[in-house]
């Protein structure tokens, strides 16, 4: 007679997948992709290298994965951006909301979505091309937003919403090095009101 009863099929890993991922992201924001070992990420994630390829891939998986994360959270900003009144109202937010992103108190200074694989080998090309991708999806997305607002007559009708959008982008890109090299969140607010000044009248 049996006295053991069976584990049932499909039982709840022993581990908390969302708080796994918030550790990987961190780890990938921090030491970037090439530099990020699977150890390095197992040990934050507190699972075997068995548990992690069971519940997200292999590391390349696992990046995609804490990439979709961080667009949904610590650079969230540029999705909330869009949704403002006015062009204007648009790039103040999106350099705002960079600025305090690449600052945040307890997390690694700069933008993943920038460091992670700016250069890197043949073993980081995929990770490289995500972020590329990603980045250039970003730049659409406000593209489409400043010729909605050339549209609406809320910026002139000679402005050039592809440059805009680039140039937004430019600042916010430079301003995660800056952070990432240590600038304050004060002297980066300052760079983005600066470049905020020679935006385009209504």
């Amino acid at each position: 007679m049996e006295t053991q009863r069976r584990a049932p099929i499909g039982r709840p890993r022993g581990f908390d997948t969302d708080e796994a991922l918030e550790q990987a992201m961190r780890v990938f924001w921090e030491r970037g992709y090439e530099g990020a070992s699977l150890t390095d990420l197992t040990n934050a994630m507190g699972i075997t290298r068995t548990s992690m390829y069971a519940a997200f891939g292999n590391k390349e998986d696992l990046f995609r994965k804490a990439l979709e994360r961080y667009a949904e959270g610590p650079a969230s900003y540029g999705a909330r951006a869009l949704r403002e009144p006015t062009a204007r109202q648009v790039a103040t937010a999106f350099l705002t909301g960079s600025v305090r992103a690449t600052t945040r108190p307890g997390c690694p200074a700069g933008c993943l979505g920038v460091q992670a694989s700016l250069a890197a080998g043949e073993t980081g090309r995929a990770a490289r091309d995500a972020l590329v991708a990603w980045r250039n999806e970003g730049t659409a997305h406000l593209q489409d937003r400043f010729r909605q607002a050339v549209d609406e007559g809320d910026l002139p009708p000679d402005s050039d919403p592809g440059v805009l959008a680039r140039y937004l982008m430019t600042v916010a890109n430079g301003i995660a090095v800056q952070a990432a090299s240590g600038a304050t969140r004060d002297d980066l607010q300052r760079v983005a009101d600066a470049a905020l000044r020679s935006w385009p009248p209504a």
